[in-house]
């Protein structure tokens, strides 16, 4: 699976080719030329934020990297973002049209297509530490319970196609986001402990199995950086990696790069209870929820190493990757 060259995600010429394919594209979305346009992030996808004083309007427009979703996948994404709310179901941006109604947008890049969606601006700033995330993590249960009840009573469209984030594509050899085993400062004596827990983890969800009450239709990528915060309200952000997937790794997505802190406890708690305020969740989807964190840092470990460029990788470095051997030697002395 190819992905952004992340040694040119910070090359100058590279951004500004991004940006003038913005620009390019502002009159389908009847915006005018001289509003400003701002990269905001650049990891995987490139976000920028459009503000054009002269009519009002801020948007949000998403440059999706190359040769990773297709055109039906794209859409399949924005199909279910349009019926979740439709259906109130959850707080999040408006995908917007073009003129002539269409949703999926493209720009040239030398020899590239680049797709490029463009969204409503939602107000508001990312929870943190410093905040109550404790009652906003309460929150995030019961919008994580509606969203998986939307998924299991949605009728998708005949079209509709997501990528499946099951063991094999999470750790095994066809993993979208790298091989865990090129993580930054990783030590023989990491290794082995990484290959055990490797090991454990696809005996464990083969075991917790695919059945429907189980694996659906989920977000995949819930952690804070994709929440805004504002007054009472909760919005969620960036359905881009949502695809089919245990419901319970939700919460293991939720809590990406932070699963080491102390706190993690309280904010499961506070999870589940805001999820059991929605819909049951017996004792078997409670308990899998250990084995769900592990297998999501260590994808986030191979990530970090497929992504080394990036501003999460660079602040993370060979520390998260040692956290990531602290936390399976730990969970391999809690599961024999």
């Amino acid at each position: 699976m190819t992905t952004w060259n992340v040694n040119v995600l910070y090359n100058a010429e590279f951004l500004s080719r991004l940006t003038n394919g913005v620009r390019h594209l502002m009159p389908i979305w009847e915006i005018s030329p001289n509003a400003s346009v701002e990269l905001l992030t650049i990891s995987e996808n490139a976000t920028f934020r459009i503000d054009d004083q002269a009519l009002g309007r801020n948007l949000i427009v998403r440059v999706h990297r190359p040769d990773y979703h297709s055109e039906p996948e794209i859409l399949s994404e924005l199909a279910w973002i349009e019926a979740l709310r439709r259906d109130g179901t959850v707080a999040t941006p408006q995908p917007l049209a073009g003129r002539g109604g269409g949703l999926l947008q493209s720009f040239s890049d030398g020899e590239t297509i680049r797709h490029a969606v463009a969204f409503e601006y939602m107000s508001g700033k990312e929870p943190d530490a410093e905040s109550d995330l404790v009652r906003w993590y309460g929150a995030l249960g019961k919008i994580n319970a509606r969203l998986h009840g939307h998924s299991r009573n949605w009728k998708r469209p005949d079209n509709f196609t997501r990528k499946t984030w099951n063991f094999e594509r999470i750790l095994g050899e066809g993993a979208y986001w790298g091989d865990w085993r090129a993580a930054l400062g990783l030590t023989p004596e990491g290794r082995e402990i990484l290959e055990r827990t490797h090991a454990l983890l696809e005996t464990q969800t083969a075991t917790y199995g695919y059945g429907a009450d189980r694996f659906g239709l989920v977000h995949c990528d819930m952690r804070a950086a994709n929440l805004l915060v504002e007054g009472d309200r909760l919005g969620v952000i960036d359905f881009d990696d949502c695809g089919l997937s245990w419901f319970a790794y939700d919460f293991a997505a939720a809590i990406s790069f932070m699963e080491h802190e102390p706190f993690i406890p309280d904010l499961m708690a506070a999870w589940l209870e805001g999820y059991r305020r929605v819909a049951p969740l017996d004792a078997e989807h409670e308990a899998a929820l250990p084995m769900f964190i592990m297998l999501r840092r260590m994808q986030l470990t191979a990530w970090i190493a497929s992504h080394a460029e990036t501003p999460t990788a660079q602040s993370m470095g060979t520390t998260y990757t040692d956290g990531t051997v602290a936390l399976a030697e730990r969970y391999l002395t809690e599961h024999r």
